[in-house]
């Protein structure tokens, strides 16, 4: 009987979709399929016939499969399939990846060196495609990941990154997902909605297709299949191609299927269990291995679905012959297969293979046999690099050594989170946790804890975290040092302050604090300093800025004299937000030193803080977000949900100031569900902010008011974001309703909140608009302006629009109008981004410069009526008229059609009726012609031409006629 199917049934149309992905890769023209099906539907095996088909194309193959042994490796499918590239004997040190090497050392051993290499997610999976497409530069190149749905977070962020980017290369990815609810089938389902991957779904073979693969299976005909064995096997199979073949290995193994020399005969029972069937079929095959085949196999088993032969061989103790005969018996009879992609590994053909030998062994003899396994692996490679350390400590957890397994899980843990896998550290940690707690091994569960807490605050599951809170009583009942105790109250006190629950960080600070007494270690009480200047700044009173900064400096300088990368490097951080009252300059450089220490150190979180706050400075002094979305990129890498958000809210609200008023809104609603639901309080209030900004910026104070009601509700009340709901919103609103007094007033009541809970940020409108108002009602003379000017929020952006507007008006009161008239173009450039508060700021000093004798206030309120108008505005943009009509000017007239009017005219005034007859000069018609197309009177059309010459500058008809035609023949 033939052991294998000379083809592939039932799979035509998705080899035919395969073979045009590798023949279109062939032509620049890369893509992505993903195989999806479930569990022994034949995704691997269409998987080896596509690698096949590429070799017979001339195209290389890389194949990688995601661990199923233990918890999930980072990058493990990657680093399995690139690593054949180095197999190859082929030069690669010479390729052209540039910059980018570096970042692949994180995936290819060869490469990696003892440098800092925490790359963004982004700058990686570049990385990665530059290899692919440099390495198949001369035929393409198939990349195939099997069992994506068992891929680490990180494998498929950079999975993700490839799905986007391989549609102009010559790189194939093809990815084998089983339909089971997971990242890796979200990922394949968003990928076919936007066009950019085929998703390839194989269904249950037909009856004539299991028909076919049982003919085929026994070498006849599919007509001289037995009826009786074609209909059991249909039925319990259903559909799938492995249960076919392996049904039909047992019914032949039973005696239940006989060949005679006419052909294939039932003679026995074919109804069984179907899984015990098929355990029992396995089991068959396997007794006829012999006894040493059995102990080699079910060794094997032991270690997981995939092994390695080096540690098999030390495990058993068999000699190469043996061990290599017993292997290529397994592998005839259906049992195992080659691991292609790694050489020396085999795996099991079926996880189901590997399930059956672990039915016929006792929990003693499995126990000792992980036992020996874990022994193997320790003495074979004893610094259990990479996934070794987690298949160890999986084998010690199943040979019931849980302390053991424990501290492996914790070390495994440590490293994930060293290599910025925040979610694969979180499952690593979780589970180290668990099992010391199970060995009552406080020490090393306080290991385990130390790590896990801040994890799980920057992935955001603050519920998890706090719920370890209630049980530290228990460590410090077990034995565990005041120190080490200490330390796991300033973690928690550190989520705390994530979370934004500002009262219980203070209250472990505190807890932390009484375990050390009197004479504290200095080391420990750095880490508690720092946490707790953290905390301080969000905790409401007058002097809040100065203890932050106080604890700030304690803890930079205990970390310096004892080498405490992490907590200089969040002591920096901290700084450097309070340096920005006094000096962006200072605050960038505190900054860049956090960032080189991080750097220097391996610190991914704390360079991922740094970045942020790099790009928070950039955006508040330049207006730029791009610094921002890069750290937002590293962030989304490492897994950190707090981080991410946190920007998010960042640009929601740089949406509401550069009127991006649809866009802000959709953001701010997608954002405000999630922050809400992992309850991440500090980002919630930002984003409420936002949302009652964006409201007050179109005028609509029903929805701020809404909007601030909903952020009182959470714990708004001296939060660093109140002021800005103030500034932001409610001053704004009330200049939209042309209410100056209403919005001096809350801007007052900015100053008084700020002094009694002095805040970091400074958009609030102390710095800037609230300067121009009180410019223009005589309230601040110019010693009051050059004191806000000199200042550094007073040259942040969004502030320094305002503030160069008030200086303008000033300079017009003390006869400087060409100066005032610089002021304003300056303050028009710095203000570009921002089209309401530019507009708002010309209509505010139209009034003044108009008294005063300077700029040109009828174009500038002008300007600003068009802006309102179109933005629905209306109070704003009627006051803006009425102003016009003050000076003496042509005020615009809204009537049904003002829109059809080119924008060159509508901004000088012309009207409906006005455009009208502009649009007929084209034709050089006369006054009394004119009349007759419109139905007015020669002597009203001489009125509007004389109108029209006004408005637009033209000196003659004839101008206006030309300048009718050129607008005419442009289509404006």
């Amino acid at each position: 009987m033939r052991s294998r199917s000379r083809y592939i049934v039932g799979r035509d149309p998705q080899l035919r979709e395969i073979k045009q992905a590798l023949t279109d890769a062939g032509e620049g023209r890369g893509g992505v399929v993903f195989l999806v099906g479930e569990a022994g539907i034949g995704k691997s095996r269409l998987a080896a016939e596509a690698v096949g088909m590429a070799f017979g194309m001339g195209v290389r193959a890389l194949r990688g499969r995601s661990s199923t042994t233990g918890p999930t490796v980072p990058f493990r499918p990657l680093t399995e399939a690139l690593m054949s590239l180095f197999r190859s004997g082929e030069p690669l040190d010479d390729l052209p990846l540039g910059p980018y090497r570096p970042a692949l050392g994180r995936i290819i051993p060869d490469w990696s060196s003892d440098a800092q290499n925490n790359s963004s997610m982004v700058i990686l999976g570049e990385a990665v495609l530059r290899l692919l497409i440099a390495t198949g530069k001369e035929h393409g190149q198939l990349l195939l990941l099997e069992d994506l749905h068992d891929a680490d977070p990180e494998t498929l962020a950079v999975v993700e990154y490839l799905v986007d980017n391989l549609e102009y290369t010559n790189v194939v990815l093809l990815a084998t997902i089983r339909t089971e609810p997971c990242d890796a089938l979200d990922m394949a389902d968003s990928a076919r909605r936007r066009g950019v991957g085929t998703v390839l779904e194989l269904a249950p073979l037909t009856r004539p297709e299991v028909g076919a693969v049982i003919a085929a299976q026994l070498d006849t005909e599919p007509e001289l299949v037995p009826g009786a064995a074609l209909d059991r096997l249909w039925d319990d199979s259903a559909g799938s191609p492995f249960l076919v073949e392996e049904l039909l290995q047992s019914m032949i193994g039973s005696g239940a299927l006989v060949r005679f020399e006419d052909g294939w005969r039932v003679v026995g029972d074919l109804r069984s269990d179907v899984s015990t069937a098929l355990a029992r079929g396995i089991l068959r095959r396997i007794d006829r291995l012999g006894p040493q085949g059995l102990t080699l196999l079910s060794a094997a088993a032991v270690i997981g679905r995939r092994f390695p032969l080096t540690v098999l061989q030390r495990m058993t103790g068999i000699d190469d012959r043996g061990l290599l005969s017993h292997l290529h018996a397994g592998v005839a009879a259906q049992l195992v297969v080659p691991d292609e992609p790694a050489p020396d590994w085999y795996a099991f053909r079926h996880s189901l293979t590997a399930e059956a030998l672990h039915t016929q062994l006792t929990p003693a003899n499995r126990a000792q046999m992980s036992g020996r396994a874990a022994d193997a692996v320790q003495a074979l490679y004893p610094d259990l690099e990479g996934d070794w350390c987690p298949l160890v400590a999986e084998l010690r957890s199943q040979a019931g050594d849980d302390a053991e397994a424990g501290r492996l899980f914790t070390t495994a843990g440590l490293r994930a989170l060293a290599a910025g896998g925040i979610g694969s550290a979180i499952t690593l940690l979780s589970r180290a946790e668990r099992l010391l707690a199970a060995s009552q091994d406080p020490a090393g569960r306080t290991d385990a804890l130390e790590a896990l807490l801040p994890a799980l605050a920057e992935a955001g599951d603050f519920a998890r975290a706090f719920g370890f809170a209630e049980n530290l009583h228990t460590l410090g009942g077990s034995g565990l040092s005041a120190t080490r105790l200490a330390a796991l109250h300033t973690r928690l006190a550190k989520v705390a302050h994530t979370a934004g629950r500002w009262e219980d960080g203070n209250r472990q600070i505190a807890q932390a604090r009484s375990l050390l007494g009197a004479h504290p270690d200095e080391r420990t009480t750095a880490s508690i300093d720092v946490t707790a200047a953290y905390l301080a700044l969000d905790t409401p009173g007058p002097d809040r800025t100065q203890l932050a900064e106080k604890l700030g400096n304690s803890a930079l300088q205990a970390a310096q004299r004892h080498g405490l990368a992490t907590v200089a490097c969040q002591a920096l951080e901290l700084l450097a937000t309070l340096a920005r009252e006094r000096d962006f300059d200072e605050a960038t450089a505190l900054l860049e030193s956090a960032l080189q220490t991080a750097e220097q150190h391996q610190l991914p979180l704390q360079r991922m803080y740094a970045l942020t706050r790099i790009g928070g400075n950039y955006w508040l002094t330049e207006g730029s977000t791009a610094p921002l979305l890069a750290a937002r990129s590293e962030a989304q890498r490492l897994g950190s949900a707090t981080i991410v958000h946190t920007i998010d809210g960042i640009m929601i609200l740089d949406a509401v100031l550069r009127g991006e008023f649809t866009a802000a809104q959709r953001s701010a609603e997608e954002c405000l569900a999630v922050v809400q639901r992992l309850r991440l309080a500090p980002a919630t209030r930002y984003v409420l902010m936002a949302r009652a900004a964006l409201a007050a910026h179109q005028g609509d104070r029903p929805a701020m008011e809404s909007a601030l009601a909903t952020f009182a509700g959470c714990d708004g009340a001296g939060s660093q974001e109140e002021p800005l709901t103030l500034g932001l919103a409610r001053a704004f609103c009330a200049l939209m309703e042309e209410d100056r007094p209403g919005a001096a007033g809350e801007l007052r009541a900015v100053a008084d909140l700020e002094d009694t809970n002095p805040s970091t940020y400074y958009l609030s409108g102390r710095y800037g608009i609230g300067l121009l108002l009180d410019v223009l009602s005589g309230e601040a003379d110019r010693a009051a302006y050059e004191e806000i000017a000199a200042t550094a929020p007073g040259r942040m952006r969004w502030n320094r629009q305002f503030v160069l507007f008030a200086g303008a008006v000033l300079l017009g009161r003390e006869g400087r109008p060409e100066e005032a008239a610089a002021a304003v173009a300056e303050a028009l450039r710095v203000a570009l981004p921002y089209a309401t508060a530019l507009h708002l700021g010309l209509r505010l000093i139209a009034d003044a410069a108009y008294e005063d004798g300077w700029g040109e206030p009828v174009a500038w309120l002008r300007q600003a009526e068009e802006h309102f108008h179109q933005g629905g505005v209306a109070t704003v943009a009627g006051a803006c008229r009425a102003a016009l009509r003050r000076m003496g000017a042509p005020g615009r007239q809204r009537r049904t059609g003002s829109s059809t009017i080119p924008d060159v005219l509508r901004t000088q005034g012309v009207t409906v009726r006005e455009y009208e007859v502009f649009r007929l000069l084209a034709e050089r018609l006369g006054n009394k012609d004119i009349a007759d197309r419109l139905y007015i009177s020669p002597r009203t059309v001489e009125k509007h031409i004389a109108a029209l010459a006004a408005k637009t500058g033209r000196a003659n008809r004839a101008a206006l006629c030309e300048l009718s035609a050129s607008l005419e023949a442009s289509g404006s």
